[in-house]
């Protein structure tokens, strides 16, 4: 096996086999919502890659490639990255369908102006977004959905070993799961929405009764009760959506590693 030598003796081929390991952990790390957030310091990724990484070689015999300088060896890293980016970004896309589900309420209550920064993104997210982005990590993690993500990553290595490519039909599956999420944000937002379209008809009505009203002191503080209101109300719904949204993406990650 021809490996850089650093002058570590017996322990060289372990720690080259400990970094090659590092390389799928790392990125399914760093495409993750929750662990991948700016607010988490690299640091702390680093870390908890290789600690999860010892495990994986504990559990189960990976072998390096032969010439880590050849070309076979910089495609096996490039499968290792596509493969941990999959499954950081199913769990993005559950995130996201969650955030595009507050901003098309936010944006029927008046709201889209009420801007913060995303911790997740380092991006302007709306404060509804981030309202439900908080409540979707707290149900992920209550109900120990990040144990289970990185149990799934571990358990890849036996069904996806160093050197296999994620495929086309893997590829395929991920992209039905993306088309889903948009479905599901609809889901998600739709009570609310339905509220608020009530409250824009009404709206309407009265301009038309009574034209000399100033509908937009009038309709945009409405439009934020009526739906604050029928948040609350839609509330043990949108928990039970956010329950089934952390369950698929989980699941769809069990079907890309095939356990």
């Amino acid at each position: 096996m021809n490996l850089p030598d650093f002058g570590l003796g017996a322990l060289e081929a372990d720690l080259w086999r400990l970094l090659f390991v590092m390389v799928r952990i790392g990125a399914a790390v760093m495409a993750a919502p929750i662990f991948g957030a700016g607010s988490v310091p690299v640091q702390v990724r680093i870390v908890l890659a290789g600690a999860i990484a010892v495990f994986v070689l504990a559990w189960t015999p990976v072998a390096l490639p032969a010439d880590l300088l050849s070309i076979a060896a910089l495609l096996a890293l490039a499968g290792e990255v596509v493969i941990g980016l999959a499954f950081g970004f199913i769990l993005t896309l559950s995130f996201a369908a969650a955030v595009m589900a507050a901003e098309q309420i936010g944006g029927a209550m008046g709201m889209a102006i009420a801007t913060a920064v995303d911790p997740n993104t380092g991006g302007q997210s709306g404060a509804l977004g981030q309202y439900f982005t908080l409540v979707l990590t707290l149900i992920f993690l209550g109900v120990g959905g990040h144990l289970i993500w990185l149990r799934l990553i571990v358990d890849s290595y036996t069904s996806l070993p160093p050197g296999t490519w994620l495929g086309a039909e893997r590829a395929a599956a991920i992209a039905g799961f993306a088309s889903a999420m948009f479905v599901a944000a609809v889901a998600i937002a739709l009570p609310v929405m339905l509220a608020l379209l009530l409250v824009q008809f009404a709206t309407g009505v009265l301009s038309r009764s009574a034209p000399s009203l100033n509908l937009f002191s009038l309709g945009l503080p409405a439009g934020v009760m009526a739906g604050i209101a029928a948040l609350i109300a839609a509330m043990p719904l949108i928990g039970e959506q956010f329950v089934t949204l952390s369950g698929q993406a989980l699941d769809q990650v069990a079907q890309v590693t095939g356990s």
